[in-house]
Order: C-alpha cells, then sequence, then structure tokens
C-alpha cells in the first residue's frame, strides 16, 4: 500500500474543519473494560498461595513456650495468674502503633515486661497479649526486640 501525502493533509484538513478527528473515536469504557479484565485475569493466574492472607508485617513463625527463655515463662505464669508483676508498667495497654500484630480495638492488647538478665532498666523483651480478661488471653506475642518483631506463643 503506498501512503500518498497530499491525500493524508487533506483528510486532516478536512476532519480540522470539520472537528474531528481523522479515524474512529477510541471508546474510553471498552479501554477501561479491557485494562480492568486483563488485570482480573492475572490476578486469577497467580498462584493459590499468594493470593491468601498474609500474617502481620511483624509477625514471623510461632515459638512453643517451652523454647522461650525462662524469664519469658515465668512471665507467661504471672500473666496467667493476674500477677503480681514486678514492673509498674505490666499490664497497661499496648497500642499496636508499629501495626505489627492484627489491627484490634484499643485495649485488647496488653503489654508485660521479660526481664533482661544485665539489663538496668526493663530491656527490650515482652509479652504482649491480647482478650479479656488478660488472665486468659486469645493469644500471646514474644518479642525480644522492642516491638519490632513477633513471634505468636504456642504451648
Amino acid at each position: 500500500m503506498v501512503i500518498n501525502e497530499k491525500d493524508v493533509v487533506k483528510n486532516v484538513d478536512a476532519a480540522t474543519v470539520q472537528r474531528t478527528r481523522p479515524g474512529p473515536r477510541p471508546n474510553r469504557r471498552g479501554l477501561l473494560l479491557a485494562v480492568t479484565l486483563a488485570t482480573a485475569t492475572s490476578l486469577a493466574t497467580l498462584a493459590p498461595a499468594a493470593l491468601q492472607a498474609r500474617p502481620a508485617p511483624g509477625l514471623g513463625a510461632d515459638v512453643s513456650l517451652a523454647s522461650l527463655p525462662p524469664e519469658a515463662r515465668r512471665t507467661d505464669q504471672l500473666i496467667h495468674s493476674g500477677g503480681p508483676f514486678p514492673y509498674p508498667k505490666d499490664g497497661e495497654v499496648f497500642g499496636n502503633y508499629e501495626k505489627h500484630l492484627e489491627p484490634r480495638q484499643r485495649g485488647y492488647y496488653h503489654e508485660y515486661t521479660v526481664p533482661t538478665p544485665g539489663a538496668r532498666n526493663r530491656g527490650a523483651r515482652r509479652i504482649v497479649c491480647g482478650g479479656n480478661p488478660p488472665t486468659e488471653p486469645d493469644a500471646c506475642f514474644y518479642t525480644e526486640d522492642h516491638y519490632n518483631s513477633f513471634h505468636r506463643i504456642v504451648k
């Protein structure tokens, strides 16, 4: 096929005079539908594991209570018996500001200090439990790095 420059100029000029574009006008709804279908198709082809719910970003592998340091096991006993706790801040509401645990209403999570041998202050280790009453928590989590990561405690 030979394209004649004069024909192209004549068609463009005619379209300009008629205030129309040369050729068919693209259908935006059709384009949006095509993009949506392409996205849905590509998502459907992902592996099922990729579509499963992911744990909270700071939640690591589960740990058994028996594998935790003896101080953590003692703190767990205190939590389930209602204290007394060695630190005044034990049992206070944990805000989950880092969003490493599942989002819950304020007051759901409570934090407890796990003493660190040799530390001059409370140290970085904590157990955070969720549920009411605090002596019968739904789940407890251990952190040894001051809320940067958590491990669900399993018994």
